[in-house]
């Protein structure tokens, strides 16, 4: 009979700070969605602690005489992992990790884990180490001799070299081999992206586990993989849709964003959060059954401004409507944003009003234009097809017809480029 070996969940303390900078309600959210990413990532959450105090401790975070009394708990309860709700200093981490006697973390480092766990394709992967390896440079101990054997290169620079320099210069040789290779990705994805200029773009955006692969998936009658989980999805994946028979639009599911999302990983995945970026609507998805959905708004609104996408068009949806009980919520929110639409993307509810507002937004923005050129302004007939759909293409005698579908902004560029 063989034996079937079970994954050791790994039991966790979740420590947050309470410096009186938020309500106590707020820092009970906060600490609450750290089990769930906890949970993510295989831990069972045995205790969780909130430390009132004025400020941050430079040495424990939460000061020494709490960690002491902590560590006791921890030896007595058989915890192994301690999970941090915000960034430590590599000197907070070897402070607290001595005291503990066990691996101590922080919620960018299991955002990172999770990521880790969740990246499927090669520029997911590529995209994750980058920023676990950008992390882990400041944070280096003794314990990451094991890189040596992983990307070689050791004794290049001679017996006086301390293990730690050998192993922080490893990971520098190695980010900056990432970048490069993130550099070609980025690029070929420019290329692949420049035959969709005709088309009007969306990008679907919001907190991890709004619902955003699944309104994905329902419009698109795609298969992208969605789950009741944070970050079931890192990859950005665009598809055609067709509003109606003269209507298509290009529509892109993007990763999820979360509050503290770390910066590292925010730069490294550049290349699939541009999809947000070079949008002309943005479809913010919402979950309003969410006790602090407005907080999760904030936290995406102001993650949008970072990638410069402050001045987009974004619509609100509202998802999960189906599992809403409170009527008065509905209400509140259709009083208080106004372009927005409430549905249930699990269960088709009310995806008849939004394809209908991008109905309309499709016929503010798109135009279908004739233009004529000289049979000598070839290059100018081939730059029409880069930022247009290109309806019909007609030659008569010393002249060339085009007629092309474009949105305002690309028909105005057109324009230029005819003009000079």
């Amino acid at each position: 009979m063989i034996e079937v070996t079970k994954k050791t969940v790994e039991r966790a303390m979740l420590i947050a700070l309470d410096t009186k900078e938020f309500s106590k309600e707020t820092i009970e959210e906060h600490i609450e969605e750290l089990e769930e990413l906890a949970s993510t990532a295989g831990a069972e959450t045995i205790f969780k602690i909130i430390q009132s105090k004025r400020g941050i401790d430079p040495a424990f975070y939460i000061g020494k005489g709490k960690a002491e009394e902590l560590a006791q708990l921890i030896e007595l309860n058989e915890i192994n992992i301690v999970i941090f709700d915000d960034d430590l200093t590599p000197v907070q981490v070897r402070n607290l990790e001595k005291l503990f006697n066990r691996k101590v973390i922080d919620r960018s480092g299991l955002i990172l884990d999770i990521f880790a766990s969740r990246a499927k394709t090669k520029e997911a992967k590529t995209q994750v180490e980058l920023a676990q390896l950008q992390y882990m440079l400041p944070r280096l101990t003794r314990a990451w001799t094991h890189l040596s054997k992983q990307y070689g290169g050791i004794g290049t620079k001679g017996p006086g070299e301390t293990q730690i320099e050998t192993d922080r210069r490893l990971i520098r040789t190695r980010i900056s081999l990432l970048k490069n290779k993130l550099e070609k990705i980025e690029a070929h994805r420019l290329t692949q992206s420049s035959g969709r200029k005709g088309f009007l773009r969306i990008a679907i955006a919001g907190y991890t586990n709004a619902g955003k692969s699944t309104l994905f998936n329902l419009l698109t009658e795609a298969n992208v993989f969605a789950e009741n989980k944070l970050f079931a999805t890192l990859d950005s994946t665009t598809r055609a849709l067709e509003i109606d028979e003269t209507h298509k639009i290009l529509i892109s599911d993007t990763v999820g964003f979360i509050r503290k999302l770390p910066a590292h990983l925010i730069a490294s995945f550049k290349s699939t959060l541009n999809e947000v970026r070079d949008a002309d609507i943005i479809l913010h998805v919402i979950d309003i059954s969410h006790p602090y959905f407005e907080d999760h708004i904030k936290v995406v609104d102001e993650t949008l401004k970072e990638f410069g996408s402050a001045e987009k068009r974004v619509i609100k949806v509202f998802n999960k409507v189906d599992i809403v009980s409170d009527k008065s919520l509905i209400d509140f929110v259709k009083n208080v944003y106004k372009e927005s639409v409430i549905i249930s993307a699990s269960r088709g509810i009310n995806i008849s009003s939004l394809k209908s507002m991008l109905r309309n937004i499709l016929n503010e923005n798109v135009v279908e234009e004739k233009i004529e050129l000289p049979l000598t302004a070839s290059k100018k007939a081939s730059q029409i097809h880069e930022y247009a759909e290109v309806l019909k293409t007609e030659y008569d005698d010393d002249k060339i017809q085009i007629i092309y579908r474009t949105s305002r902004e690309n028909s105005e560029k057109i324009k230029k480029i005819i003009a000079h």
